[in-house]
């Protein structure tokens, strides 16, 4: 016994609910104040046929909901807060908290349209006194739906926050009952427009244009009527207070949408034979209460009961919701979390919620407008239903190995589901629905910018991204290889001084930012051991930090490896991230740290090893300077490498903080091959194969008694970056000489290719 208490309760906190609370939720819900005061609207509008159509579409919404709803609440367990931990748990908090505040304002607005709705059931008493001629004042009070509007959520707001979701419970069983009565009089009810038999399936008012009663578009009364079918996922907001979330959910919500279908197209039945399209379509009539046995008094009672129960349903759920967000930590300030996190009570009731809750409703409710709240409610709805189905086709699209649901739905049905939710949002009404997406964008940035410390992308994104790129990297293997193809970079960066030299991590992002790809890899020497594995996975976080705050597209990694030597080994052996083999290898040192270079030098065969384009960055003091100077030196020796120099300027230029960057290449030949090389370059430049202007060419005569490191020296010396080629032979025979020659205050790229690249 005391083993079963314990599992029904978290946190201190009873746990009490079985799965008819959730169905009675719903179903109270679901046949609620549409039902009674605009179903026959829309029958009358677009006639028998056309209401099946708007049955049939308003439950290609909601069933796939329903299952997607019950699919992920057999996989995870549903805390408080019901849609909106589903959804907060799979798109994130950022992503969640925004789709949930509109599911709250949805909830909180809901209690306004059914309060307003409930004081519909009391114009038949209020005609009845009427007629006794009493006071204009009293006339006018009558008249004024705010008179039983603003009392009934005063008084629901009272027993929610004295007696809390228990007799909101209790209560439902009451309401469903009185709520059967009214439907089974309705049912047996019979008129003299049913006895004549004029029933036509297809007779709208537009066959009546003398009723003077002015047709309405198919989507608008959609619109209106959406709200009928929405109240399965009422019951999932109960989540925090059931015993078994993930049986009862999914039980009670499937159950609740499939029986509100079938009796809706049952009333649509009974509505059509029972009354002309013209007493239908008429909004100032409760026809229901004409058709139904007894129903001058039955059918007010059920809405009074439909409409108090939907109300009180959804007063029970909105203040969850906003609790469940706060605890969440969502708010800008810590003392609006605290005040609208608390709870009252050894059932948690979310008292200050409630208040919130109440303030709100009661700005609607002094709106008065039924159809115009009817309309706003479907919009936020449908974000949260298209929001649901989506997590679940995702789910299926990820192929997590942890996703192992009891309920399956099935990822086209989910699909579907999202494509019509998001769908009917326009038409339905493109104004409502801009407004809505408007919404929730700024509520999404409002969220993102208080809430920097949380991610704005899921890991089931993660997931479906993982699926995308997993399948995009075996199609691009099995490509062919020798189709002939443009160059890009597919770089790889190794650094053990990432941390104390910045310089070669944003190389690699400038390089991958928008033309290429780039991995980086930490360095960390050493044997592979539990310490040093979490000092990677601590320098892995801190990388990954930069990458974020740098705004990087770069992949991250840390290796631990006994020696320089056996890094190198590892790394050019590495996969290409990009679904393409990697070519480009960079590695830098710094022009104060001879030990750097001498260990390039000692490896320079191993890294050679591979035909992989080559890039050593020496990095200064000065590092990168302003970012407006690019230096690039061509010479006879090592004219291969000059394409890629080139491009990899044109490339680096293409990130922001290089923006307005001034290119100027040096062609530096001896007398008898200028003439030649000038004509080949301008000519390149002119047939659009070089991504530089003319103007940014200086052609320099190379004499043999000159030093060409001098000239360098001298041209460079205000370059924030100088692309210096080499080639592998010249390594070989004079080793590190190569490198040091350069005393230039800025950084210097060292560029060999193992090819000439074509540009086209």
């Amino acid at each position: 016994m005391k083993s079963q208490e314990a599992k029904n309760t978290m946190g201190g906190v009873a746990k009490k609910f079985n799965t008819m609370p959730v169905f009675f939720t719903a179903i109270s819900t679901i046949l609620g104040a549409i039902m009674f005061l605009r179903f026959g609207f829309a029958v009358g509008q677009l006639g028998f046929l056309g209401t099946i159509v708007i049955i049939v579409i308003g439950h290609l919404v909601t069933i796939p909901t329903a299952m997607a709803i019950a699919e992920i609440a057999t996989n995870q367990k549903v805390e408080g807060g019901g849609e909106y931990y589903i959804i907060s748990r799979s798109f994130g908090l950022v992503i969640g908290s925004t789709i949930g505040i509109t599911l709250y304002l949805s909830q909180a607005i809901s209690v306004a349209f059914y309060i307003i709705a409930f004081s519909e059931a009391f114009t038949p008493l209020f005609q009845w006194i009427d007629g006794f001629h009493p006071p204009a004042w009293v006339s006018w009070l009558l008249a004024q739906k705010q008179t039983i509007g603003i009392p009934a959520l005063l008084g629901l707001t009272y027993i929610m926050l004295t007696k809390g979701a228990s007799l909101g419970v209790k209560t439902l069983y009451i309401v469903v009952a009185t709520l059967g009565v009214a439907l089974v009089a309705f049912f047996i009810g019979t008129t003299a427009y049913q006895s004549s038999g004029q029933f036509d399936a297809t007779a709208t008012v537009l066959d009546f244009p003398e009723s003077g009663i002015a047709p309405v578009d198919f989507f608008t009364v959609f619109a209106i009527i959406f709200p009928a079918f929405t109240g399965m996922t009422a019951g999932v907001g109960l989540s925090g207070d059931l015993k078994d979330p993930g049986k009862s959910l999914p039980l009670g919500t499937l159950s609740a949408t499939l029986a509100g279908m079938v009796i809706y197209l049952f009333i649509a039945y009974k509505l059509a034979i029972a009354a002309s399209p013209v007493d239908l379509a008429d909004t100032s009539r409760l026809v229901m209460s004409d058709i139904a046995w007894q129903g001058h008094w039955l059918i007010p009672i059920g809405l009074a009961a439909a409409t108090i129960s939907s109300a009180l349903g959804s007063i029970m759920v909105a203040p969850r919701t906003l609790q469940a967000i706060s605890r969440d930590r969502i708010f800008p300030t810590p003392f609006l979390n605290d005040l609208l996190s608390k709870g009252k009570g050894a059932s948690d009731e979310p008292f200050n919620a409630s208040l919130i809750t109440f303030m709100l409703a009661a700005a609607f409710i002094l709106m008065g407008q039924l159809d115009g709240v009817a309309q706003v409610i479907s919009m936020f709805f449908m974000v949260t239903y298209g929001s649901l189905c989506l997590i679940s086709f995702l789910n299926h699209f990820a192929a997590d190995p942890s996703y192992r649901p009891s309920f399956r739905s099935r990822w086209y049905i989910s699909l579907f589901g999202a494509i019509v939710c998001f769908g009917l949002m326009f038409f339905m009404n493109a104004s409502y629905a801009l407004l809505a997406i408007l919404l929730l964008f700024l509520l999404y940035f409002i969220i993102a910018y208080f809430n920097k410390d949380k991610k704005s992308i899921a890991l089931i994104f993660q997931g479906a991204i993982f699926q995308f790129s997993r399948q995009m990297q075996v199609f691009l293997q099995k490509a062919d290889k020798e189709a002939a193809r443009s160059w890009r970079p597919s770089v790889v960066a190794l650094s053990k001084h990432t941390f104390d030299r910045i310089g070669p991590f944003d190389l690699l992002r400038w390089i991958a930012h928008k033309y290429g790809f780039g991995t980086y890899i930490h360095f960390i020497p050493g044997y592979l051991s539990r310490q040093l594995n979490m000092e990677a996975k601590a320098a892995k976080n801190r990388l990954i930090r930069m990458a974020e705050i740098s705004s990087s597209k770069i992949y991250i990694d840390t290796m631990i490896s006994p020696s320089y030597q056996s890094a190198i080994a590892q790394i050019i052996q590495l996969p290409g991230m990009a679904g393409t083999d990697n070519n480009l290898l960079l590695l830098e040192y710094s022009r104060h740290d001879p030990e750097g270079l001498t260990q390039l030098i000692d490896n320079f065969n191993l890294i050679r090893s591979v035909d992989f384009d080559l890039a050593i960055l020496a990095s200064s003091d000065r590092g990168f300077g302003i970012r407006k100077r690019i230096h690039i030196w061509i010479t006879q020796q090592d004219y291969r490498n000059a394409n890629l120099m080139i491009l990899l300027a044109y490339i680096l230029m293409g990130h922001k903080e290089w923006a307005g960057a001034e290119p100027r290449v040096f062609a530096y030949f001896t007398e008898d091959m200028m003439e030649q090389e000038q004509n080949r370059l301008l000519g390149l430049i002119q047939a659009g194969q070089l991504p530089i202007s003319a103007h940014n060419v200086v052609f320099l005569k190379r004499s043999l008694d000159t030093n060409p490191h001098e000239v360098i020296i001298e041209k460079s010396r205000d370059a924030d970056l100088t692309l210096i080629g080499f080639l592998t032979e010249t390594v070989k025979k004079m080793g590190a000489r190569i490198f040091t020659e350069y005393d230039l205050p800025g950084n210097i790229l060292f560029i060999s290719s193992a090819e000439e690249i074509e540009l086209k």
